[in-house]
């Protein structure tokens, strides 16, 4: 397997000129959208739906009243100021998405980049959405399908390369042998440099910075750390929705 690392979600555009038929792409979004996607589908969450802007949320909630709708805009969720009517169920915490509050329901998500991520990579053979909380999972899970390649998407912050994201697609690096691209090597050797102290390499990060900066989202940080606290595989489905297998 050729193994490419995506470090910036500037890259994704150019995905729409690849051929992607024979690419396995994992999408990694670490703080948080991914992650928070793994642990609603382990709480038992029936699918998740990733749109990218909030008026298609609401579009959705209109023909179909018993979505939940989850996300987030600047990292809180989206308040009825945003929406011109009422505040979205959840945000984007994955400590939010409860077995009480999800099981056997549908969620209707948009995140400033994560969402925007999978939804670059359509036409892929198989796009996974992973963080560490599910990393061995998805990795086995690439090594049983052996594309001819794997794209491993940073989903990034804005336009720009998120820590936490590089980190994570250098430990899968790890778990996979095959042809690295510069990108694989680049990601792989930071975390390899990091993984003695993960904790202290993200807090550093932009977007741990954020979240440790709010209170009642500071504990999402070291959530999200956590590695394979879930067992399961996540899979956007043809149809663009986002089911475990």
């Amino acid at each position: 397997m050729k193994i490419e690392v995506i470090l910036t979600p500037a890259e994704l555009p150019a995905l729409a000129k690849r051929d992607l038929r024979d690419v396995a792409c994992v999408v990694l979004d670490v703080l948080r959208a991914t992650s928070t996607f793994v642990t609603a589908l382990h709480h038992g969450a029936k699918a998740i739906v990733p749109v990218s802007e909030i008026a298609e949320a609401l579009a959705i909630r209109k023909k179909q009243p018993d979505v939940l709708l989850g996300g987030e805009r600047d990292g809180v969720r989206i308040r009825a100021a945003q929406t011109g009517g009422g505040d979205f169920d959840l945000g984007n915490s994955p400590r939010e998405y409860t077995p009480e509050k999800v099981r056997g329901r549908t969620i209707v998500s948009t995140t400033t980049n994560g969402t925007r991520a999978l939804r670059a990579c359509t036409g892929a053979k198989a796009v996974l959405a992973a963080s560490f909380l599910n990393l061995t999972a998805t990795a086995k899970f690439i090594q049983k399908l052996q594309p001819a390649q794997v794209l491993l998407v940073c989903a990034g912050t804005r336009e720009n390369t998120a820590l936490e994201d590089v980190l994570a697609a250098g430990a899968m690096c790890e778990m996979l042998a095959g042809e690295f691209s510069d990108s694989a090597e680049t990601a792989r050797r930071a975390f390899s440099q990091a993984k003695s102290d993960l904790a202290a390499a993200v807090r550093t990060s932009e977007n741990a910075q954020r979240l440790l900066a709010i209170p009642e989202l500071r504990d999402d940080v070291s959530f999200c750390l956590q590695h394979d606290k879930y067992p399961l595989v996540v899979q956007m489905d043809d149809d663009g929705v986002i089911r475990s297998r």
